[in-house]
């Protein structure tokens, strides 16, 4: 049996205002011809489809051909939410996308709620074990939040996590391929800093160990690097389809073929698609600034260009731009001050909202803010996020 892994498309993303739908359509199209090729018995999405709760239309659009086309090919796919998309949203539409042969979670279930799809293919039988992104305030009851201090919450979760795992995978059948697709975080994943900071740590970093060994693959979602995850059963994130934000600048992307018969651990690929707006990081200084740009000028991507400089230096941006308007990020770094510039720097890929609110305040109030009002704010913004998906 072939199967595709694929993730993280983030349908409606923008960086520094440019719709990145274009390329991620691109990209699906050179994915589609593969599964022809490959004559693949199944597509698995791994969560992130769209970069927001409500992607825009032509977003939906994108996605909505793309599993037409998989259906006019006879090959079927499973999705699932991930941090990113609407649960509610995903759970809402599983009866029309059923039409095109996509079966769809939105909410984390257990197996005998719809949890676990099993298909007949042209291979044989497949499993999978389905587990969206599962957000710890949906998962924890009301007197678990009062009754419970912040460790013994996050102990809990993980414990819930562990407990759905273990009970999705009961399901697994013997003549089966059997197969946990999930989008979360594992300890020691090498993330890209393109995810959101907040669900890939503390509470959200979870051990390997929760994978029960019947599984003969795991197919992850949520961390945009491609690599593989320690663990008894071959254990894969395939990475996002396009490079998302600079800190994946220049790196591979596409989806993992899994080969696999039941009873055996799976033969893992990783295949490369071409980017079609690669994105590159540009170092430089100013005494060479021109001649660098000159050798980038047709760079067919965007540019991030970083600049040493001695002092500021007026109409920087524009100078960049006169040769390299593909230059999405033109950012000036002071010689004298670069070490400083470097513990400031802000990366909106690995936005921290707590940390920024402590710094915000001690900017206003020149004092460190209570831990309770910390806590505070914490859940206050985890509600709020939550409330989106």
């Amino acid at each position: 049996m072939r199967i595709i892994h694929t993730s993280d498309w983030h349908l409606g993303r923008r960086l520094r205002g440019v719709d990145r739908t274009p390329e991620i359509e691109f990209a699906l199209e050179k994915l589609l011809e593969r599964a022809k090729t490959l004559e693949v018995d199944a597509v698995l999405i791994a969560g992130d489809l769209f970069d927001s709760p409500t992607p825009p239309a032509e977003a939906e659009k994108v996605a909505y051909k793309f599993f037409s086309q998989l259906k006019a090919a006879n090959i079927p796919a499973i999705a699932i939410a991930g941090n990113h998309d609407s649960a509610i949203r995903i759970d809402g539409l599983a009866h029309l996308l059923s039409y095109v042969g996509v079966h769809a979670r939105g909410k984390p279930r257990k197996g005998s709620q719809g949890g676990v799809i099993k298909l007949d293919t042209a291979s044989g039988k497949l499993c999978v074990a389905a587990l969206p992104f599962a957000s710890e305030r949906r998962l924890l009851k009301a007197e678990e939040l009062w009754d419970r201090d912040q460790l013994e919450q996050r102990q809990h979760y993980k414990e819930v996590i562990g407990y759905l795992m273990e009970n999705l995978t009961n399901e697994f059948e013997e003549n089966s391929v059997n197969i946990v697709m999930a989008h979360l975080t594992f300890n020691g994943a090498k993330r890209a800093y393109s995810e959101v900071d907040f669900y890939t740590r503390d509470t959200y970093s979870l051990s390997e160990q929760i994978i029960p060994p019947n599984a003969q693959y795991v197919a992850l979602g949520h961390i945009h690097k491609p690599q593989q995850i320690s663990n008894s059963a071959p254990t894969f994130y395939c990475g996002s389809l396009i490079q998302v934000d600079f800190g994946e600048a220049e790196e591979d992307k596409g989806f993992n073929l899994i080969t696999v018969e039941p009873n055996r651990p799976a033969h893992v690929e990783f295949c490369s698609i071409p980017c079609q707006k690669p994105l590159k990081v540009i170092r430089t200084s100013a005494a060479e600034l021109d001649e660098v740009l000159e050798e980038n000028r047709t760079h067919p991507g965007f540019l991030k260009v970083i600049v040493k400089l001695e002092n500021a230096e007026m109409g920087l941006a524009e100078r960049v731009r006169k040769i390299c308007p593909q230059a999405l990020i033109v950012e000036p770094q002071y010689t004298r001050t670069e070490e400083k510039e470097q513990s400031t720097d802000f990366n909106p890929g690995n936005f921290n909202p707590v940390e920024e609110f402590k710094r915000y305040y001690q900017d206003q109030k020149n004092n460190n803010p209570n831990p309770f009002v910390l806590e505070a704010f914490s859940n206050l913004y985890q509600e709020l996020q939550d409330a989106t998906h």
